[in-house]
């Protein structure tokens, strides 16, 4: 059986949307590629971060669920955003998509600013890692 546990020593900064660091068991691994807001005729949906966000969110666990897993079960999980700036101030807005889509159980993460994504007009891109039974 899997096992994801959340660290989040007292010593450091109180986490708001991630884990500071988790710890993992289990017989399978599952590496989930960037997912951007492409629907699926790989088109880029929506014109602003959140929409993008939820889009490539919501991409991203339909993977997941296809190899079987659930969102409690991503270890680790990378957005690279084209905006850095802008995704600290709809910080709280992304808050409340990962959780209606995620849930509450938050991996470890990072958030890296990049000049482009593979489509243009992609704002944000997520990828990640998680650990099923």
């Amino acid at each position: 059986m899997s096992s994801l546990n959340r660290v989040n020593p007292a010593e450091l900064s109180p986490p708001k949307g991630f884990s500071h660091a988790v710890t993992a068991t289990g017989s399978r691994l599952v590496f989930l590629a960037g997912q951007t807001a492409l629907d699926s005729e790989g088109k880029v949906t929506g014109a602003t971060l959140p929409e993008q966000f939820e889009r490539a969110l919501a991409n991203l666990l339909t993977a997941l669920r296809h190899a079987g897993g659930t969102p409690a079960d991503l270890a680790r999980v990378t957005v690279y955003a084209t905006d850095v700036a802008g995704y600290r101030a709809c910080a709280p807005e992304l808050g409340r998509v990962w959780h209606r889509l995620a849930g509450r159980d938050y991996p470890a993460m990072a958030v890296v600013g990049v000049v482009r994504l593979w489509d243009v007009e992609a704002l944000v891109e997520l990828d990640g890692v998680a650990v099923l039974d």
